[in-house]
């Protein structure tokens, strides 16, 4: 199997196209789709970790159509938390890394043969 690196949580094996957790080696996702789609999501109320900003208590993120969600992702082998993100609530998860696989894999080819 060869796999890349990409970010302190996830490799890619180029030899498959998947996302894989760096720490547990699990299969996650296509490497040609978003890797968040691999993982287990975890929804959480701003305020269960960041005090109040405003002095009436209020944590406005955004608009005043309603308050964000900070949404964590876990690897569903080893539990790591992969990433973690800010969304205005209704938003999907961020589309965050969207790699040249076709060049990556022939970059990878030309470096190590």
């Amino acid at each position: 199997m060869t796999t890349v690196r990409i970010t302190e949580y996830l490799d890619i094996d180029l030899d498959n196209e998947r996302w894989t957790c760096h720490v547990c080696g699990k299969d996650l996702a296509s490497a040609r789709d978003n890797y968040k789609t691999g993982l287990v999501v975890h929804e959480r109320d701003p305020k269960e970790i960041y005090p109040p900003i405003y002095p009436t208590g209020e944590f406005r993120l955004t608009t005043a159509d309603g308050y964000g969600l900070f949404v964590e992702f876990y690897c569903p082998g080893c539990g790591t938390m992969v990433e973690n993100e800010l969304l205005p609530e209704g938003y999907p998860p961020t589309y965050d890394i969207e790699l040249d696989l076709d060049a990556l894999k022939a970059k990878y080819m030309e470096d190590h043969s």
